[in-house]
């Protein structure tokens, strides 16, 4: 999909989220700060959880693969645990900062859609199988030592459909179906890259703001020659 560009503070931004779950906001100061006062805009009261913004720069960056944002981040403040980062973040809001020289063009997919154009024996896999969401990056620092035990595509108790896609994926430890777990991981992400390839581009302004259903929508975006920089944050709302 191609997301609408509309006005921050237009009513049709609202509409166009509920309508597509994507949409790039403009119009904002280009500034972290405008990440909280764009999900205020959007989810108004229905807001329940903002987390910390994170600012990445990458030079001469390759391509980052389409993915959904999802982390599971619990650090120690002062003897209290705090979560930084939600596994079930229901948006993403990400910021243009500083566009690179050349290249860095973004793509999103309908991951719903996609899923359920898979061949029989990967969706069963998809809705059926738990897997160790993180289990692949088991030794970064702030990550739960319990496992994350879920399936791709899962629903929430009010019936809202979430579809994963995280490069940490793996088999649960001891799993007697471990072989066909990680074979089936292999297979999705050769069906992941297939369409990703065929997904059309999109540019962003610096200061623009894409606004994406972390549970619908995944994302990427091409190699890029020189920096580039973005603001991202996380959110969970009372539908999460």
């Amino acid at each position: 999909m191609i997301p609408a560009r509309v006005p921050a503070l237009d009513p049709a931004a609202r509409r166009a989220l509920a309508d597509t779950d994507a949409v790039v906001l403009t119009g904002l100061p280009n500034s972290p700060a405008s990440l909280p006062v764009a999900a205020a805009r959007l989810f108004g009261t229905s807001l329940r959880e903002l987390f910390p913004h994170r600012t990445r720069t990458s030079v001469d960056g390759g391509v980052v693969g389409l993915h959904a944002d999802s982390f599971d981040v619990v650090v120690d403040v002062g003897g209290r645990q705090v979560r930084r980062r939600h596994p079930d973040e229901d948006h993403v809001l990400i910021s243009l900062a500083a566009a690179a020289p050349e290249g860095g063009l973004s793509f999103v997919l309908d991951a719903h859609e996609f899923t359920d154009s898979l061949d029989a024996e990967l969706m069963d896999f998809l809705t059926g199988t738990d897997v160790d969401l993180y289990g692949r990056w088991a030794q970064t620092r702030g990550l739960p030592a319990a496992p994350r035990v879920a399936r791709h595509v899962e629903y929430t108790r009010t019936g809202r459909r979430i579809t994963r896609r995280s490069d940490g994926a793996t088999a649960l430890h001891r799993d007697p179906a471990a072989d066909r777990v990680e074979a089936l991981l292999a297979r999705f992400d050769t069906e992941v890259g297939r369409v990703q390839r065929t997904l059309p581009r999109f540019g962003l302004e610096e200061g623009d703001v894409l606004v994406l259903d972390n549970y619908r929508c995944w994302h990427g975006r091409d190699a890029h020659v020189g920096s580039r920089t973005v603001h991202v944050q996380t959110i969970r709302t009372d539908e999460a």
